[in-house]
């Protein structure tokens, strides 16, 4: 989906609405048989689109560095998807999905995996159980998931800070004053 689209999708939706998530997708491991991580997010983005779940658009695919211990790059993309899931019930189904790609939870965070989906922010605005903080929350540290998501959603509001994708993106990778000290 271009940029010139965005304004066909509607943040704002009311209860009886299907709701719109932002949709992050990472890999930094081989598939027996997708190959490249760069292959599997592809394939992902094939994979959310499911009888009650629309894709309607998705970012390119960027390459960054991994987050902790891991010692391969990620691949990155994100994805905008409509559906009448909750938030607990889509997480359910991305790690359905996760697992269909053969992803192991095994409780240990930033480890090499096949593939992770996370809700990044959904269109119900704040969201937060024992499970699930939506908007996700960490994104407004990680270019990895803004410079995609600015490629498809550059005017979503973060209900937190009320900035735009593209604000907080521009905020995250402007250039930041030399410490006084050195």
């Amino acid at each position: 989906m271009n940029a010139d689209k965005n304004a066909e999708i509607h943040f704002g939706m009311n209860a009886k609405s299907p709701f719109v998530y932002l949709i992050a997708l990472g890999s930094n491991q081989r598939h027996s048989e997708l190959g490249s991580s760069a292959n599997v997010v592809k394939h992902a983005v094939d994979a959310l689109e499911m009888t009650d779940i629309d894709v309607v658009a998705h970012s390119p695919i960027v390459r960054s560095a991994a987050v902790g211990p891991s010692q391969r790059q990620y691949t990155n993309s994100t994805a905008i998807i409509i559906t009448p899931l909750s938030p607990p019930a889509l997480l359910a189904r991305l790690h359905d999905v996760e697992a269909h790609f053969g992803r192991k939870r095994r409780g240990e965070r930033w480890r090499a995996r096949v593939l992770d989906l996370d809700i990044i922010l959904w269109s119900g605005g704040i969201w937060a159980d024992d499970g699930l903080s939506i908007p996700h929350p960490a994104m407004r540290t990680r270019d990895f998931v803004l410079s995609p998501a600015a490629a498809i959603a550059p005017d979503w509001r973060d209900p937190v800070t009320g900035l735009t994708i593209c604000q907080l993106q521009s905020r995250l990778s402007r250039p930041k004053p030399l410490d006084a000290a050195t």
